[in-house]
């Protein structure tokens, strides 16, 4: 096991997620008012109004795909019947359709943040790096899931090598055996998956967190006269 594959196979994996959790606590202890989106609705909603929904959607779509295919050993469809044609043409199908609506939506975004002038000014140089590792992400993993998975006539089964690493470093045993032998862009596109998230918490794509759950609890909002009512007259 050479230094390089320690690094990129054990290192890279766990540092990227101490980063994550590390990141998203100092920011939002350091940084509240900052934990937006940095919203840039008022220069420009035309394009925003269908790019931003589709790329939300997509990469949710996306990232769970991502999570049920690392997660779901292929002992398990084996094990119910579910042969290996179908279980890549059913994740390909899916995956193509949710990369398809996230890649239109990024384009349109990256677009709009582009030929708008007072979008572009409220770019920071953070949003340019995370852009960046988007279109590497995103267009490769688009990729993968066309040529290899739908255009191929021998598809790259990742559930014998990556999906094997995956699953290990959360029993803090990582394979590195399994992700060694894995396909060169599948390693590529695993390696800038953890360089994302590794900035994830310093961009404005933290707003990804800020789910409004004490609104479930909080009472109805109350609306209370500017002026009291005149002495005698009727309350409405």
């Amino acid at each position: 096991m050479s230094a390089g594959s320690i690094l990129l196979w054990v290192i890279l994996p766990y540092a990227a997620a101490a980063t994550f959790a590390v990141g998203l606590w100092w920011r939002y202890r350091t940084d509240q008012f900052g934990w937006t989106s940095g919203s840039t609705q008022m220069f420009e909603s035309r394009i925003l109004g269908w790019a931003g929904p589709a790329f939300h959607y997509g990469a949710i779509a996306a990232i769970g795909g991502h999570v049920i295919g690392l997660m779901i050993p292929k002992s398990f469809t084996d094990a119910i019947g579910m042969s290996e044609s179908t279980y890549r043409w059913f994740s390909a199908i899916a995956g193509a359709v949710a990369g398809a609506v996230c890649a239109v939506g990024f384009v349109g975004l990256v677009y709009r943040r582009a030929t708008n002038v007072r979008v572009r000014r409220a770019t920071s140089r953070t949003d340019l790096g995370v852009y960046l590792l988007l279109v590497v992400l995103i267009g490769l993993g688009c990729y993968l899931t066309f040529g290899h998975n739908l255009l191929t006539k021998t598809p790259y089964d990742y559930r014998e090598t990556m999906s094997e690493w995956w699953r290990s470093l959360f029993v803090l045993q990582p394979d590195v055996a399994a992700a060694e032998g894995a396909n060169a862009l599948y390693q590529i596109h695993a390696i800038i998956a953890w360089a994302f998230w590794a900035l994830f918490p310093f961009s404005r794509l933290v707003h990804a967190f800020s789910i409004p759950v004490q609104y479930l609890g909080r009472p109805y909002i109350l609306y209370r006269r500017r002026w009291p009512a005149a002495s005698g007259g009727r309350r409405r």
